[in-house]
């Protein structure tokens, strides 16, 4: 009987061995499984990560061209609006659009004297006839004032035109220099009869020297 036990216990004993490294061998690869898991699906070489880190050393550019794919990708995931003129991606912080008032736009009023102003200039035997028109940006009260005033506007305009030679209006600077002293003029006789001016520029619509 004691010589059956024995036999038993041997068969008994490489099963039991079989069983224990079979089940040593799933418990590790389950082990292997739940560290691959938890890192992301890849395996982490020592190997490996020292061959990167000498390649970069060595290959510094293909580093470099590495870093610009990514700051591509990143770039590419940016909204239409926050892209430059030439349709890139800003990198790094973005820009704060500034609001700003919108320029005010002032409307323009002309007026024009009725007639010709024709006088002789000084110095010489030709005369000078021209027709005139003011505009001004202010309020409709300064046109008001000048056809208010017509009679004293223009006997200061043809006095001021008499004060002028022929080559003193010659050519384009002294067709505005003469409209410049013409709109001193009538804004000085505005000052005195309504205290307050507003013409700011003066136009000839025909401009005859004969």
């Amino acid at each position: 009987m004691a010589e059956d036990n024995n036999q038993d216990n041997e068969k008994k004993s490489p099963i039991k061995l079989i069983l224990m490294i079979v089940g040593g061998i799933v418990l590790l690869g389950a082990g292997l499984g739940i560290g691959i898991l938890m890192s992301g699906g890849e395996s982490s070489d020592p190997s490996t990560e020292i061959s990167q880190i000498i390649e970069k050393k060595e290959n510094p550019e293909a580093s470099e061209k590495d870093t610009e794919a990514e700051v591509e990708e990143v770039a590419a995931e940016c909204a239409e609006e926050e892209k430059d003129e030439e349709g890139n991606c800003p990198v790094g912080p973005k820009k704060i659009p500034k609001i700003t008032p919108e320029e005010e736009i002032f409307a323009t009023t002309y007026y024009e004297f009725p007639g010709n102003f024709t006088t002789n200039l000084k110095e010489s035997k030709k005369f000078l006839q021209i027709s005139l028109g003011v505009s001004t940006q202010y309020d409709e009260q300064v046109m008001a004032n000048v056809d208010s005033h017509q009679l004293a506007l223009r006997s200061e305009i043809l006095t001021i035109m008499s004060t002028f030679s022929p080559a003193d209006i010659a050519g384009r600077e002294g067709k505005q220099k003469l409209a410049d002293s013409l709109k001193e003029g009538i804004n000085n006789t505005l000052v005195k009869v309504e205290g307050f001016g507003g013409v700011e520029n003066v136009h000839f619509t025909s401009f005859v020297l004969q």
